[in-house]
C-alpha cells in the first residue's frame, strides 16, 4: 500500500493531469526489451553502462511519479533491472536450470529418506522377532518347578496370585510341548500335580473336583473351561408361543429398552439379552406370560424329546416349570402332561409358572420319581422327560459353592439315584406307542459317572437302545473313558460345555424302548443289584468291548464261584445222605430196642428250624446263582446279536 501513496504525492507535485496516468501504462511492456539490449551489449564499456543505467534510473523515477498502479511486484522487477548490469545473457536460463535441479535433488532426497525409514522399520521388526524368540527360549530354560522348600515357604505366607497365574501358564505351555520344554529328571506327573495344586489355590476348587476336571480335559482346554466358569452365561428368554410370537415380543422389548438378538439358528423361540434398562423379570410381558426366563441349555432336552400333540407325557422332575411349559407349548395345550416334583417346597413356583404361561393340559403331582410306575402305571406313557437331580458341576458359574462342596461320595450318591430313576422312567414308557416310546435323560453335570455310566447301566438292564438326539451341535459322549468301556452307541449322546457352546455344561441322551419285557430281575432285588452295579457294570462293559484277557479272567472267576457253590451244595447233600443212611443202619442191625431209643431224638432235631446264619448264607448263595445266570444270559444275547 506504500507504493501507490508515494506515486500520488509525486504526481501532485509535478502538476500533471490524472488522465495521463492511464495513458503512460503503455510504454511498460517494451522495458524488458531495453533490459535485453543492455544484457546483449557484451562489448560496451563501463561508461556506456553507467549512462544507460542513469537514463534507466530517470525513466524509473518518472514512471513511479506518473503511475499510481505500481504494485509490490514492480519494485523487485526494477531492482533487477538496476542490479543486472554485470550479468550475462544466460543468467535466466541458469537460474531456471538451478531451480529444476534443486527440485530433482529434493525428490531424490525424499525417496532416499523414505527408503531408509522403511529399512529401519524392517530391521526393527526383525530384531523384535528375534528378541521374542530369544525371550521364549530363555523363559523355557529359566522355568523350573518349585522345590519342596519353596512350596513350604509359599504355604506359610499369603498366596501370590500373580506368581500362581504365571506358573499355571508356564506349566500349561510345557505340557503342550512336553518333549521339548520339559525339565530334566521331571516327569509329566510332577507337572500335573503342581498344576492341580495351583489351580485349586488360584480358583478355589477342592482336590477332588480339580482332579476330575484334569482327567476330563487336556491342559489348554481345562484352563478355558475354568475361565468360562468364572464368567456368567448370557441371559436368554424363551418365547411362549401359546400367547405371542418371537418377532412381536422382540419388538415390544426393544421399545422398552432391552437390547436383544435371536438366540441361535437351532432355536426358533429363543432370545438372548445383552443389556436392559428395565428388569427383564418384571416387565408387563413377563407377568402376562409372554416369555420365560430360561437358560439356553434347558431348551435342549425338550427339543430332543420332540413331543407330539395328543400324547401322554411325564416330566419326572418338573420344577420350576421351564421345560414343562415348553412341552405344553409344543403340544399346543393338547394331550396330558404329568408334572411331578418330589420336593413340596418347589411346587409353588411350578404351579405359578404354569398358570402364568397359560398351560391347561398339565397335572401337578408330588411323588418320589422311583414310585411313579406304581402310581401312574407301567407301560402307560408315550414319552418321558427325566432331567435328573445331579451334582451341578456344569453350572458352577451359577453356584460357586460346587467348587468346594462336592466329593466323590456325592457323585456316587447322585449316580445311584439316577440309575433308579432311569429304570423307573423306562418302565413307565409304552414300547407299543404309535408315536412315542422315548425317554430323554439329561443332567447339568459333566461327570462321566452321572452321564455315560448311567446310560450304559440302563442299556444293560432294560431292552432299550440309543437314538440320535436331533441336535446338530454338541460333542458326542464318551465311548471309553480311562478304565471304563461303554457301549459303542453312546456316541449318539451329546455333551455341551460353556467354553465351547457358551451355555451351561449339559448332557442329553435319548432312549427308545424296544419291548415292554424286563430283564430277568425281581423288583424286590433291584436295590441290592444297584448297590453292586459298579462291579457288575465293569465286568459287563469289559465283556461288551471284547477285552479278551479280562473277559477270560471274569469267566474263570465265575466258573470257580459256580464250582465252589456246587461243591458246597453237594457236600451238604452227602452229609444228609450219610445221616439218613446211618439212621437206617442203626434201626435195622443190632437188637435194638436200646438202639432205637437214641434214634428218635435225632429225627426230632431235624424238625427244628435252622439258625439265621444258615438262612442268610443260603440266600446269598441263591442271589449269586441268579447273578451268574443273568450274566450268562446277557453274554448269550450279546454273542447272538454279534
Amino acid at each position: 500500500m506504500a507504493g501507490p501513496k508515494l506515486g500520488k504525492k509525486v504526481g501532485s507535485k509535478l502538476g500533471k493531469p490524472p488522465t495521463k496516468k492511464k495513458q503512460k501504462k503503455e510504454p511498460l511492456p517494451p522495458k524488458p526489451l531495453e533490459k535485453e539490449d543492455l544484457f546483449s551489449d557484451d562489448g560496451g564499456t563501463d561508461g556506456d553502462f553507467e549512462e544507460d543505467g542513469g537514463s534507466g534510473d530517470e525513466e524509473q523515477q518518472e514512471m513511479n511519479s506518473d503511475s499510481d498502479m505500481s504494485s509490490d511486484m514492480d519494485d523487485p522487477f526494477a531492482a533487477d533491472i538496476l542490479a543486472s548490469g554485470d550479468a550475462d545473457d544466460g543468467s535466466d536460463v541458469h537460474s531456471d536450470s538451478d531451480v529444476d535441479s534443486d527440485s530433482d535433488a529434493d525428490d531424490t532426497d525424499l525417496v532416499r529418506k523414505s527408503k531408509a525409514i522403511d529399512d529401519e522399520r524392517k530391521r526393527e521388526e526383525e530384531d523384535g522377532d528375534l528378541e521374542l524368540q530369544l525371550n521364549i527360549r530363555e523363559e523355557a530354560d529359566e522355568f523350573r518347578l518349585p522345590t519342596t522348600e519353596e512350596l513350604e515357604e509359599e504355604t506359610n505366607r499369603p498366596p501370590d496370585l500373580s506368581n500362581l497365574q504365571r506358573r499355571i501358564k508356564e506349566i500349561v505351555r510345557v505340557l503342550s510341548n512336553f518333549k521339548i520344554l520339559r525339565q530334566e529328571d521331571v516327569t509329566r506327573k510332577d507337572y500335573v500335580d503342581q498344576l492341580k495344586r495351583d489351580l485349586g489355590s488360584y480358583y478355589g476348587y477342592n482336590d477332588f473336583l480339580i482332579e476330575s476336571l484334569v482327567e476330563l480335559f487336556p491342559p489348554v482346554e481345562l484352563i478355558e473351561l475354568i475361565e468360562a466358569f468364572e464368567k456368567p452365561r448370557p441371559i436368554s428368554l424363551r418365547t411362549n408361543t401359546l400367547k405371542t410370537r418371537r418377532r412381536d415380543l422382540a419388538g415390544v422389548l426393544l421399545n422398552r429398552g432391552v437390547n436383544l438378538d435371536p438366540l441361535s439358528k437351532w432355536s426358533k423361540v429363543g432370545l438372548v439379552v445383552y443389556d436392559s434398562q428395565v428388569p427383564v423379570g418384571a416387565t408387563p410381558e413377563y407377568m402376562a406370560g409372554h416369555y420365560m426366563l430360561q437358560s439356553a441349555s434347558s431348551f435342549l432336552p425338550v427339543m430332543a424329546l420332540a413331543p407330539q400333540e395328543n400324547e401322554r407325557i411325564v416330566d419326572m422332575a418338573a420344577a420350576p416349570g421351564g421345560k414343562t411349559t415348553y412341552v405344553a407349548a409344543l403340544m399346543k395345550n393338547s394331550g396330558i402332561i404329568y408334572a411331578n416334583e418330589m420336593k413340596e417346597s418347589r411346587l409353588k413356583s411350578l404351579t405359578a409358572n404354569l398358570h402364568r404361561m397359560g398351560v391347561t393340559n398339565t397335572i401337578v403331582c408330588n411323588y418320589d420319581g422311583r414310585e411313579l410306575p406304581k402310581v401312574l402305571g407301567q407301560n402307560t406313557a408315550d414319552r418321558i422327560l427325566l432331567d435328573a437331580p445331579c451334582s451341578g458341576t456344569g453350572v458352577i458359574s451359577k453356584d460357586e459353592s460346587v467348587k468346594t462342596s462336592k466329593t466323590a461320595a456325592d457323585i456316587q450318591n447322585c449316580s445311584h439315584l439316577q440309575k433308579e430313576l432311569i429304570l423307573a422312567a423306562i418302565d413307565m414308557v409304552d414300547a407299543n406307542s404309535k408315536s412315542g416310546g422315548y425317554v430323554v435323560y439329561s443332567t447339568c453335570s459333566i461327570m462321566v459317572d452321572e452321564n455315560e455310566a448311567v446310560i450304559d447301566y440302563a442299556l444293560k438292564k432294560r431292552d432299550v437302545k440309543l437314538v440320535p438326539c436331533g441336535l446338530d451341535f454338541g460333542r458326542p459322549g464318551f465311548v471309553r473313558f480311562r478304565q471304563h468301556r461303554f457301549h459303542t452307541s453312546l456316541d449318539k449322546t451329546r455333551r455341551f460345555y460353556p467354553h465351547v457352546h457358551n451355555m451351561d455344561g449339559f448332557f442329553v441322551a435319548k432312549l427308545k424302548k424296544m419291548s415292554n419285557s424286563k430283564s430277568a430281575a425281581k423288583a424286590s432285588a433291584q436295590s441290592e443289584e444297584i448297590q453292586d452295579a459298579d462291579s457288575i457294570e465293569s465286568s459287563d462293559q469289559q465283556n461288551a468291548e471284547g477285552d479278551d484277557e479280562k473277559h477270560s479272567e471274569q469267566e474263570g472267576i465265575a466258573k470257580e464261584n459256580g464250582k465252589l457253590n456246587e461243591k458246597a451244595a453237594a457236600d451238604k447233600k452227602r452229609k444228609r445222605d450219610v445221616q439218613k443212611h446211618s439212621d437206617k443202619k442203626g434201626v435195622g442191625t443190632k437188637n435194638g430196642r436200646a438202639e432205637n431209643k437214641p434214634v428218635a431224638p435225632k429225627r426230632r432235631e431235624k424238625k427244628k428250624p435252622p439258625p439265621r446264619e444258615e438262612i442268610a448264607k443260603a440266600r446269598e448263595e441263591k442271589r449269586k446263582a441268579l447273578r451268574d445266570e443273568k450274566r450268562k444270559a446277557t453274554m448269550k444275547k450279546k454273542s447272538g446279536n454279534k
